[in-house]
């Protein structure tokens, strides 16, 4: 992964003993372990969890069928899908929630990608210059989720806050060895 200063908080979970002690034996520890451990599935007739997640296509999840909710929105970025969370928890019954940050998102550093963002409008959607300008001047400061990791870490916590019954994990997701890597907090 790039240097970042960051990686040092990421912790590989290459077996059943690298899960931190509080995910063992709850959704969030079969998460790691269908995906990075390639344990075997089990049946499910009813989501375990919540899983939230960037929609960035280079990703995908190894998970058994009926196993998890998913949201997927750029960044992870669950502050715009609240409804949805309190949905997965007061109807589908969802005792955990895992975020999946994940390394070079393209959320990070929208500022940078706002002359790229406009002409694509403009080329790939028929836009006119002024409406996608505007268009993005209203919705990068919401998406724009700066450090990837700092981000899942500080979403957390908030989520931890809103739904305080709720396992709330904060993973990172590598896109280029397509693991799950816990967070020391």
């Amino acid at each position: 992964m790039e240097g970042n200063g960051e990686v040092d908080k990421l912790i590989r979970v290459s077996s059943k003993d690298d899960i931190f002690p509080e995910y063992r034996e709850t959704p969030v520890g079969l998460l790691l372990e269908y995906h990075n451990l390639h344990r075997s599935f089990d049946s499910y007739s009813k989501a375990q969890l919540l899983i939230g997640m960037c929609m960035d296509n280079r990703k995908y999840l190894r998970i058994p069928d009926n196993f998890a909710y998913i949201i997927r929105s750029g960044g992870g970025n669950l502050r715009y899908s609240e409804f949805k969370v309190s949905y997965a928890i007061a109807i589908g019954g969802v005792k955990a929630i895992a975020l999946l940050g994940h390394n070079n998102c393209g959320m990070v550093n929208l500022y940078s990608k706002k002359e790229k963002f406009i002409e694509g409008l403009v080329e790939n959607a028929g836009w006119n210059k002024k409406y996608a300008e505007e268009h993005y001047m209203n919705f990068a400061p919401m998406y724009e989720i700066g450090n990837e990791i700092d981000f899942v870490l500080s979403e957390a916590a908030r989520l931890r806050l809103r739904y305080p019954k709720i396992l709330v994990a904060p993973l990172f997701y590598n896109i280029q060895d397509n693991k799950f890597y816990l967070i020391k907090e």
